[in-house]
């Protein structure tokens, strides 16, 4: 292979390396605007399109492995998420905010790791901050373009009651 044909394959391999960080990064703000109440839903969009066939979701460390556990395929992991979302009245509020991303692509799978900071208020509880550590694998979809979720893992690192205040009207 010549300089030319060698720094051109060196720069696909980039590119598509790139381009699958920004799809990976694209379908984690997806899972959290659809899971955000009120619902930052997009149009079209579901949780059910941003996961593997096969694909696991599980809660570790001391507090989500009880709480959670591993759950495996679209049946169960839908059947836990919706429990939490509307029209079920659980949430009042729920905000997610991811920071800390860490994305490394290997070929046709990426692991992406960031620190979730989520705003909950509760319709019988007293609202709280959780902060977790979200570990996720992913796997190119069948369009090419897109990467879906093969292992979500999320463990609880702390969380602090906080007041939800109504918005107060500007004069």
């Amino acid at each position: 292979m010549n300089d030319t044909a060698a720094t051109l394959a060196g720069l696909t391999e980039r590119l598509a390396a790139l381009e699958a960080e920004s799809a990976v990064r694209r379908t984690m703000a997806r899972y959290m605007a659809l899971c955000d109440v009120p619902s930052g839903a997009l149009d079209g969009e579901t949780l059910a399109g941003l996961f593997a066939t096969d694909a696991i979701w599980e809660g570790i460390g001391p507090h989500y492995a009880h709480k959670f556990g591993r759950l495996t395929g679209h049946a169960q992991i839908l059947a836990m998420l919706t429990r939490y979302l509307p029209p079920s009245p659980h949430f009042s509020v729920n905000v997610h905010f991811l920071a800390s991303e860490t994305i490394e692509v290997n070929g046709t799978s990426a692991k992406g790791r960031w620190i979730m900071l989520q705003a909950s208020g509760y319709v019988d509880a007293p609202a709280e901050l959780i902060a977790a550590r979200l570990e996720v694998d992913f796997a190119p979809a069948a369009d090419g373009r897109d990467w879906l979720i093969s292992h979500f893992r999320t463990e609880r690192l702390f969380d602090a009651p906080w007041q939800v205040n109504p918005r107060k009207a500007h004069p």
